[in-house]
Order: C-alpha cells, then sequence, then structure tokens
C-alpha cells in the first residue's frame, strides 16, 4: 500500500508544471484554464495536519481569490502519507475553554470561506482523509478519491471529543445522517468503495484518471447537492429523537456517560439542532471547546503522544525484509500473516502441515477484514510462505521462536538452528513468560538473541515487549525497535523480569478475581465493578478468554520467582483446568461460552455480598495491579513511566480516560492509596503490602 500511496502522489505532481511555493505550507499553480491547483505541504512534516498557520495562509489564499477569481479551485496534497492526518493537536494542549473556542470560531471562518466560493472547488484525496482533513475536504463542493489506499473518518472520539470544525453538520447533511453519526460515535474510517457508495466522495478513480475526474468536476460547475429524501427523513425531529436513544443505548455498553461525555455530546448536538446548520455549528464550537479541556480528554490527549513516544523510540533502520517463523501456532501464525501484511518476505514452519495451512486461511481473512483489495490480498499470502524444511532460515534477516513455553524445546531448538543463522541475522523469542537469561545459555551468539513478546491477537493488540539481556547487542535492540516500527505496532522496552511487565501487573488483578470468587462475590459483579472502574472486560471473563490454564502457568511461575507474596489459586480452580475447563477456546470456563460468547446468567447476590461496598472491592482488583506497576518502575523494569502507562493502555486496555496507572495513583494521591493498601493488607494478607516505591512516586 505505501508504494500505492506514493505513486498516487507522483501521478498527482504529474498534472502539468511545478508547484511553487507561495505559502510556507501551500504550494500552488495556475494552469492555462485559470484553474488553481492547491497542494497542502506542511512545513518540517512528513504529514499534514490541519494547524493555525494552515488554516491562515488558506484565508489568505482565499483573500487572493476574492481579488482575482479563478475558473476553479482543486485543493489536494503533496505528502505521500495521504491528504491530511487531522488537526494540530498538540494546540489542544495550550488553550483553555475560551481560547479553544475563538481558534474554533476561525478555523471555522475559514472553512465557511470556502464552503461558500461562487467558483467550482474540488478535493482531490489519496490516502489517509482524518478528522480535520476531512471537515476541509467537506468544505468543498465535490471531492475526488484515489483508489487503493484512501480512508476517511472522524477518529475524534478516541481523544475524548468530537468532530470540531464543521463535521458534525456537514457530514450529517451529506450523508445518511444515521451512517454519519456511526462513523463519528465509533471512530471507524470507511476504505476505498466505502467512501464511494456511503457518499463521501463524488469520485473513486485510478491515479491515472485524476486530472479527467477533475476536468469532469469542474464542467459541472457551481452546483447546489440536493439531498436524497430518504437522508432527509432521518433528519427529521422525530427520526432525530427515535435515533438519538438507540445511540445513546449502544454507546453506553462501550463508553459509559460517566467517564466519556464526547458520545452523548455530540449525539445532543445532531438531536436538538440537527435540523439547523447554523444552530448546529454554534453548538458544535462551544460542546468542542468544553470537551477537549475535560479530564477525560486531556488523559485521552495524553495517551495519543504516549503512542507517538513509543513509536519514535526507534530511530535506526531495522533492516529487515525476511522474517523467518518458527511455530504456527495461534501466535507464530498470526506473527506471520501480519507481517507479510506489512510487505515482508515471511517463510513460516511447524511440525505439521495443518497449522501452516490454518496460518494461510487466516491470513486471507485477515486481509479481507483490514479492506484489502484482491491484488493486495493475493501480494500478502505470495509473501507468506510455508516451509516445512526451515529452509528460509538461512537467508532470513530475523528470526521468531514461537514454539511451546517449555526452556528445553526452546534451547535444543536454538542449537539446532544457530549455525545456520547468517552472521547478522537476530534471534528473538515470543515467550511470555521465561526469562530472557535462562535462553541464552548454549547461544553461540547471546548478543543477536533478545525476546519479543506480541500479545493476543497480534492484529488488534498495538503492543509488543521488547526484552533485551544483560549482553544483548545495542544494534540488536535499535533494530528490533525498528522493525516493531515497521511493522505497525509500538514497542516498550521491558528487561527480563518474572512476568516482564504486563503479565506480572495483570495477573494479581487475575488473581484476586479469583479469590473473591471464592468468597462467594458473584462473578458478575466482579466483571461489572472492573468494567465500572474504566477495564474493556472484567477479570472473570478475561481468565475465560485467556485460558485458566495459562492464567494458572504465569501465576505459578510469578510465585516462584518474586519476593513477594501472590494470592493462592484454590485447588478446586486447579480442578476446572484439570478437567479441561479452561474458558473460551473449551467452551466452559467460570462462564459458559457458546460460539466464541457468554451465556450470561442471572447475577446472584448473596446477602453478605451487599454488605461490601462497590469501592473496596474495586480496590482489591485495582490496587495490586497499580502496586506491581510501581514496582516496576522502581526497579526499573521499564524506566520511563510514561512508557509504563503507555504499555498498560496498550495492552491490558487499563482505562483509558484514567490515563495509565502511573498517572492515575499520582492524581488519586500516593499517600492515600499506600493507606488503603495498608488496611486490606490488615484485612486480606500480605500480598496488599506496599511497595517501597510508593514513597519516591
Amino acid at each position: 500500500m505505501k508504494v500505492d500511496v506514493l505513486e498516487h502522489v507522483e501521478n498527482l505532481n504529474q498534472y502539468g508544471p511545478t508547484y511553487t511555493s507561495v505559502k510556507p505550507n501551500w504550494l500552488s499553480r495556475l494552469d492555462e484554464r485559470s484553474i488553481l491547483w492547491l497542494q497542502l505541504d506542511k512545513q518540517d512534516s512528513s504529514a499534514n495536519t490541519l494547524s493555525e498557520d494552515v488554516l491562515q495562509e488558506l484565508s489568505e489564499i482565499l483573500d487572493d481569490i476574492d481579488n482575482k477569481s479563478p475558473t476553479a479551485l482543486v485543493i489536494g496534497s503533496a505528502k505521500p502519507k495521504g491528504f491530511c492526518a487531522g488537526a494540530d493537536i498538540k494546540s489542544f494542549k495550550s488553550h483553555d475553554e475560551s481560547e479553544m473556542a475563538n481558534m474554533l470560531h476561525r478555523g471555522h471562518a475559514v472553512l465557511d470561506r470556502l464552503a461558500s466560493l461562487d467558483v467550482p472547488t474540488v478535493a482531490v484525496i489519496h490516502g489517509h482523509c482524518l478528522g480535520g482533513g476531512l471537515e476541509l475536504a467537506l468544505a468543498c463542493q465535490q471531492r475526488i478519491g484515489v483508489k487503493n489506499g484512501l480512508e476517511m473518518g472522524f477518529p475524534e472520539i478516541r481523544l475524548g471529543v468530537h468532530p470540531g470544525l464543521g463535521g458534525t453538520y456537514r457530514l450529517t447533511r451529506l450523508i445518511n445522517p444515521v451512517t454519519a453519526m456511526t462513523m463519528m460515535l465509533t471512530g471507524k474510517s470507511a476504505y476505498d468503495r466505502q467512501t464511494k457508495s456511503q457518499g463521501l466522495v463524488d469520485d473513486l478513480v485510478e491515479s491515472r484518471h485524476v486530472e479527467n475526474a477533475v476536468c469532469a468536476a469542474i464542467e459541472k460547475g457551481v452546483r447546489k447537492r440536493r439531498r436524497k429524501f430518504s437522508n432527509f427523513m432521518l433528519n427529521t425531529l422525530a427520526v432525530r429523537k427515535f435515533a438519538a436513544k438507540k445511540m445513546r443505548a449502544e454507546s453506553e455498553k462501550k463508553a459509559p456517560s460517566t467517564y466519556y461525555p464526547a458520545p452523548y455530546a455530540l449525539i445532543d448536538l445532531w438531536e436538538k439542532f440537527g435540523s439547523s446548520t447554523h444552530k448546529m455549528q454554534a453548538a458544535e464550537i462551544q460542546s468542542f471547546a468544553s470537551l477537549i479541556t475535560s479530564e477525560t480528554a486531556r488523559n485521552l490527549v495524553r495517551i495519543f503522544f504516549l503512542h507517538q513516544s513509543l513509536k519514535n523510540q526507534a530511530k535506526a533502520r531495522a533492516d529487515i525484509q525476511h522474517v523467518h517463523i518458527i511455530g504456527a501456532g495461534s501466535m507464530g501464525g498470526e506473527i506471520a500473516g501480519w507481517c507479510a501484511m506489512q510487505g515482508l518476505k515471511v517463510t513460516l514452519s511447524d511440525q505439521q502441515a495443518e497449522p501452516v495451512a490454518k496460518a494461510v486461511n487466516n491470513t486471507g481473512q485477515l486481509c479481507r477484514d483490514k479492506h484489502r483489495t484482491g491484488a493486495e490480498t493475493r501480494d500478502t499470502l505470495d509473501r507468506l510462505i510455508p516451509d516445512m524444511r526451515n529452509d528460509g532460515l538461512e537467508n532470513a534477516d530475523l528470526i521468531i521462536e514461537a514454539v511451546p513455553e517449555k526452556i528445553d524445546i526452546k534451547k535444543k531448538l536454538y542449537q539446532t538452528i544457530e549455525p545456520r543463522m547468517k552472521a547478522n541475522a537476530i534471534l528473538v523469542t515470543n515467550t511470555s513468560s521465561i526469562l530472557i537469561e535462562k535462553l541464552t545459555d548454549g547461544l553461540r551468539n547471546p548478543a543477536r538473541f533478545m525476546g519479543l513478546h506480541f500479545f493476543n491477537p497480534v492484529s488488534k493488540m498495538l503492543m509488543v515487549e521488547a526484552i533485551a539481556h544483560d549482553n544483548t547487542s545495542t544494534d540488536v535492540v535499535e533494530r528490533i525497535l525498528a522493525f516493531t516500527r515497521d511493522i505497525g505496532k509500538i514497542p516498550v522496552q521491558v528487561a527480563s523480569y518474572p512476568g516482564f511487565l504486563v503479565n506480572r501487573a495483570l495477573t494479581p488483578y487475575l488473581l484476586e478475581a479469583i479469590v473473591m470468587l471464592e468468597e462467594g462475590i458473584d462473578k458478575t459483579r466482579i466483571d461489572e465493578i472492573a468494567k465500572n472502574f474504566g477495564m474493556p472486560m472484567g477479570p472473570v471473563e478475561l481468565i475465560d478468554q485467556i485460558g485458566l490454564d495459562i492464567c494458572i502457568h504465569v501465576a505459578d511461575m510469578l510465585a516462584d520467582l518474586l519476593d513477594k507474596p501472590m494470592a493462592r489459586i484454590p485447588d478446586n480452580v486447579r480442578k476446572k483446568a484439570e478437567n479441561g475447563e479452561l474458558g473460551k477456546k473449551s467452551g466452559k470456563g467460570f462462564y459458559q461460552w457458546e460460539n466464541g460468547k457468554i451465556k450470561r446468567d442471572k447475577k446472584s447476590t448473596s446477602k453478605q455480598e451487599t454488605n461490601i461496598p462497590d469501592d473496596h472491592l474495586t480496590d482489591r482488583l485495582i490496587l495490586p495491579m497499580l502496586d506491581a506497576c510501581v514496582e516496576c518502575h522502581r526497579l526499573g523494569i521499564v524506566k520511563d513511566p510514561d512508557h509504563l502507562d503507555g504499555a498498560m493502555i496498550f495492552a491490558t486496555g487499563f482505562a483509558p480516560f484514567r490515563g495509565g496507572p502511573i498517572h492515575y495513583a499520582r492524581t488519586r494521591g500516593a499517600n492515600e492509596i499506600v493507606t488503603t493498601l495498608e488496611k486490606l493488607s490488615q484485612q486480606h494478607g500480605e500480598r496488599f503490602k506496599p511497595d517501597q516505591g510508593w514513597q519516591s512516586l
């Protein structure tokens, strides 16, 4: 896809004479037909963002147009990555509510001027067109999309806000308003053909046909788009009220209004003002300005920058084009498919042919799920090569071992494969629990060995733990960080430690849920309490998702290796695992599962249980996780506390609106948490004893 987008831009730049730089962030040319072609080219940036200076310069260009009008205006992008990635989020951090409202008013004034021009205006869109970039495109009369790699959407909801530069009212009037609201409420994008079928673009063409499409659009002249009757009816007050009620109910399931106000503010906007552009515009500005200064938005914006910081760790080149993966189980197979999707040659080996074939089939389905074209899917599958004899091993730049979690099996494998590796190849293990230094015995060159722990499912989990041992070379670490960046993941550097970071912090949370079950507290209540705190699912359900056998294995390993006591797993829970009641994968665990979904029981609450406050149970679940994070920070398992926060959010879903466990702990107050932990320790045992790292937090 990256190659396609670059080709698109090259073709776009071949329309005519070279563009001249009339403004720091805009290129332009006036052709022989007096068509003004503008290209957004954000200064000192690899991607376009809609910052204040970009909008100010566009306003100045519109002044020139007022003085001497061209026959048409065409707006495109000079950046290979796409049209525009959205607003300049850095500016969100420096404004209070009043200042933000004023900035939005200025931005709206510019886009309103663009929308009201009396000459044809056309946006030519390739690659990413998101957030403020889509709002810029919506201000044009027509939009032409370039096939292959086109993505259009409003991801603002993930930052705790909704569109703020006219997106709420322009999109709901342009396309089916329910479709528009769904796009904004979920933050999901439309891709390629979806953009045409939904009405986001007027035409979708190959890059070589863009100029003809632009000329055809211009020949239509200035036109006022007629709304479809069905869209008009869907925007009536009665329908808006009915739809808004359903939207609130659906939003409450995934983003409780207590913690995530943005979806409900957006629904209110459309329900109350959907029939009036001017009223909705005014309300959008005030709503956005209020939301962006809220604690939720500030924490979600913080997470956005944590994501950028983790990605930007990689400074070197990976120089990895060929990946050889040994072990085609659920993890190895997914890693192989993901790497092939990112353009790498992948050879996949296993002792059995069946899991390799399954991995290939699953990769084809993943390509379809990720909206890859037929040609892109074929290319991906061509890059994923079954290799039962390990022939790819000798030419691979990176070898990923994903065999069962047994030290002897792994070390025996290394003795076989290391002599066949080329001199600059790297060997990594995808272990989730084995200390890396325990695997280095017998290696000829331990400097090129480290851990790389992917999370399941690989296609959905952004984060990867990169675990070096004392003798791993700096060059190898840098190349692995670059590799994870190149395949679209974000790495967190973790020292070799029992459970690394994520399993060390998550396991006490899961074990405490098991202890609560043994105390007679209903599993549904336990899960609801965790979700009310902001976790994506409750710990009991998560145990079933992971697999009870895996949870017991990790818990036993931590109990053996850590100085701090862990909650004991009751014998009857071990018996469940021995009887095959492992959770989702076996159809029965703590819950019953059918077709991959939980069969919910009615919550049964005992009289004794009702006497236990929810806050007390919340602290029992969450504070051991925070304490483990403080321990990892104190010991330098993750050196940067912000990276620790990012890792826990991206790997476990730790309540994003709280900003991460360390951030939440500091916000709540370290002294208050220590006092609570000491009380819990007196009531429930030494596992709650606060770590000494709280003193320096």
